[in-house]
């Protein structure tokens, strides 16, 4: 029996009428707490609970991409983790890597309450958080507390970065310097976020020129010691796509991440949000989950056919299912991201995904999942 979907999910959408930001939160705090208190009893035995009924280590599902290891191909979204708080935690629940953010040079509190709606009917979650986090400085001050503790990260980190609201469009590139300097010590790979719908104008700079001062100014700093990535938004046109990808090969970028939040509402079951008693269309955010997957698994497949298979692509957007991620995997995506499915799944999906791509292998005949990616070609 799923505990998680037929105990706790009931209770956590229905029963407490919590918002569902405050639940988040308090999942937050029960993460924290295991991170941080490591070795004394209960936290200790939850860990290896969790270690034990969600994790699935094989052979088969390892890759090593720009040098970093990862055990399976499953991994964290940012957003969930908005401050690096639950660092060491990841891999115990399963997965073979975590991006931590979105984090911003300034703290901010992101945007006004309520932000964060979930809508069952479609599988889906709409928010307009705002990048809302505690900055670059602190989370800075928490990886090198983790590693004086020597809190051993099993798996890749990533560190997502977004432009601070107070900051003007004209001097985004100095913002997302500031965070990367802060940070370039602690995360394994980086993420250029300029495609989150909820801070006013941040697609503005997936434009090419805009987008080619933010590179211009990190990979200056980099020296290509760190990978670096960019996330983009479902809702943008082939040719803007294509012209991010030629983005990529002039400032050798090492991925793309696929995809985004979406400010669509074609095709919701979801009407009225309940919280609001208002329309889906009149609120405003981005769109996660069930809604997304066809969009985004396009996107992976049109930039690999773009890039002839040579830039790495994370895939994320409305994976449930381990036919979900094998589509995306097959489509192009080396590797893949959850947020919205762990919502509504639990966290022994992650077990669960694993076991799926393992027998979509053995099914196949094939001996790595690295054999999968661009597959559908």
């Amino acid at each position: 029996m799923d505990i998680y979907k037929s105990i706790l999910r009931p209770i956590l959408f229905s029963g407490l009428k919590a918002e569902p930001e405050f639940l988040h939160h308090q999942v937050m705090q029960i993460l924290r707490w295991l991170a941080e208190d490591r070795k004394s009893f209960p936290p200790s035995l939850i860990r290896d609970y969790f270690q034990q009924t969600c994790c699935l280590s094989d052979e088969r599902l390892k890759q090593t991409l720009w040098g970093l290891s990862f055990p399976n191909p499953i991994g964290l979204a940012a957003g969930y983790d908005k401050d690096g708080e639950a660092l060491s935690v990841w891999s115990n629940f399963g997965f073979g890597f975590a991006e931590v953010g979105t984090v911003t040079l300034e703290a901010q509190p992101g945007n006004p309450h309520p932000r964060l709606f979930r809508l069952p009917r479609d599988l889906a979650v709409l928010n307009r958080m705002g990048f809302n986090n505690q900055g670059a400085a602190a989370m800075a001050k928490r990886f090198s507390l983790f590693a004086r503790e020597k809190i051993a990260q099993k798996i890749p980190i990533g560190i997502n970065l977004g432009k601070s609201k107070v900051t003007p469009l004209e001097k985004a590139a100095a913002d997302y310097l500031g965070s990367f300097r802060l940070l370039k010590e602690w995360g394994d790979y980086f993420v250029v976020n300029v495609s989150s719908p909820n801070t006013p104008g941040l697609r503005s700079l997936q434009e090419s020129s805009q987008l080619a001062t933010i590179f211009d100014a990190i990979q200056q700093e980099n020296q290509g010691q760190k990978p670096l990535l960019v996330k983009i938004a479902p809702d943008l046109d082939w040719e803007a796509i294509t012209q991010i990808i030629e983005l990529t090969k002039t400032y050798q970028l090492s991925g793309i991440i696929a995809t985004n939040t979406t400010i669509s509402r074609d095709g919701l079951k979801t009407k009225i949000i309940d919280k609001t008693g208002k329309s889906v269309k009149e609120e405003a955010g981005g769109i996660s989950g069930a809604p997304l997957r066809q969009r985004s698994t396009e996107i992976i497949r049109f930039i690999w056919q773009q890039t002839q298979g040579t830039l790495t692509i994370i895939g994320s957007g409305g994976i449930f299912t381990a036919e979900d991620a094998w589509e995306k995997i097959i489509a192009g995506a080396s590797l893949v991201q959850v947020y919205t499915g762990l919502i509504y799944e639990g966290p022994w999906m992650i077990r669960r995904l694993n076991e799926g791509l393992l027998q979509k292998l053995s099914e196949r005949g094939l001996s790595n999942i690295s054999q999968a990616i661009g597959l559908e070609k």
